[in-house]
């Protein structure tokens, strides 16, 4: 069942690309909507745009309520770290958790091998040594490696971090040797529907609302004090859930400003700010990471020098990843101090090649 590939399609015109790419290529497609948010009431705009690629293509769909788990898993995950006041990322969660575990859940009862996603990503094969029975017993073994898209302003391959061989080796990303505007062009030439709809920009299940809006239905939260380094009160937060590590705007400060978040005390509902820009309480050398995975497959040994993100679309950064007190989590020192970095983030890793090694959460 190797030329047979289930796709998950969201209504939105990478994974319709996606679909008609594999089609075009030979492959017999078979397409999944995962259905995790209504973001359009009844009348989902996603899922009936998904129908009609489906539809255009002759493609057989099939739809997956997942509302519930999604709510039980991805959600409930996404406000409980804000309430613990780290800043989550529920793209990483959501692959890891949910999106790739259903499509292969799914592809499973279809007796498909393969599934497809319209990730800007790529996964490229390499040769790699099984050094576990020693350097002159070393065996080549076949690895997966996951690596950044040729279109660097949409590259996804950050949120899929969490993703191990098993996976990788079951994956395919046809857009990742594509840039955006080529893409486009090509629904056009298919003549998807979809061709000119314009990308979310925003968390799926907010619905196009702000951060504050969503969190505010849903927790509680509590106004406190804005406290600065020499323990002035300059003005009142609207509730700690809504404030960043390094944020700047929307502290709503006047005078000697602009002010920066440094830290949140959840017990004494504090928020301690800076105006002082290169205050040494806003820049971090060291950070340490838990729920760390290696994407190889294979722990690699530390320390071990590599570039670093904490944060999507931010510049990479040299460092050093080092063994730390407990087996759970590891230290990663900078080459320079690196601001405004947010418990609850991803950091990934990349090799010299940017293939990307692993990556793990701030602590």
């Amino acid at each position: 069942m190797g030329n047979i590939v289930l796709v998950g399609i969201s209504g939105g015109v990478d994974s319709a690309v996606t679909l008609a790419l594999l089609k075009n290529k030979g492959y017999a497609v078979s397409a999944v909507f995962l259905r995790f948010w209504d973001s359009g009431g009844k009348n989902n705009k996603a899922l009936v745009d998904a129908k009609k690629v489906c539809e255009i293509l002759g493609v057989p769909l099939r739809i997956i309520d997942a509302r519930a788990d999604f709510k039980k898993t991805v959600i409930k995950y996404f406000l409980s770290e804000y309430e613990k006041g780290n800043t989550p990322n529920p793209c990483v969660f959501c692959n890891e958790k949910m999106k790739f575990k259903l499509l292969f859940a799914v592809a499973k009862k279809m007796g498909i091998e393969l599934v497809a996603t319209g990730h800007y990503a790529r996964i490229m094969k390499h040769i790699t040594y099984n050094m576990k029975q020693g350097i002159s017993n070393a065996e080549q073994e076949l690895a997966y490696g996951l690596f950044p898209a040729k279109d660097i302003s949409k590259d996804q391959s950050y949120f899929l971090y969490r993703l191990g061989q098993k996976e990788l080796a079951r994956i395919i990303f046809p857009l990742g040797e594509y840039e955006k505007d080529e893409v486009r062009k090509l629904a056009e030439k298919f003549r998807l529907p979809v061709f000119d709809k314009t990308d979310s920009q925003d968390v799926c299940f907010m619905d196009n609302g702000s951060l504050e809006e969503f969190l505010s239905k849903n927790i509680k939260l509590k106004k406190g004090k804005i406290v600065d380094l020499e323990g002035r009160i300059l003005g009142e937060h609207k509730g700690l859930a809504l404030y960043a590590i390094g944020q700047r705007k929307g502290i709503e400060i006047g005078g000697t400003g602009p002010y920066f978040v440094i830290s949140k005390d959840m017990r004494k509902n504090i928020l301690l700010v800076t105006n002082k820009l290169n205050h040494p309480a806003i820049v971090q050398k060291t950070i340490e990471l838990e729920k760390v995975v290696w994407t190889s497959g294979i722990a690699l040994k530390l320390p071990l020098a590599v570039s670093a993100r904490t944060r999507y679309h931010n510049p990479l950064f040299r460092a050093i990843i080092k063994k730390s007190k407990s087996e759970k989590t590891c230290q990663l020192e900078f080459a320079q101090p690196q601001k405004a970095v947010s418990p609850g983030q991803s950091v990934v890793f990349y090799g010299k090649n940017e293939e990307i090694l692993g990556g793990g959460v701030i602590r």
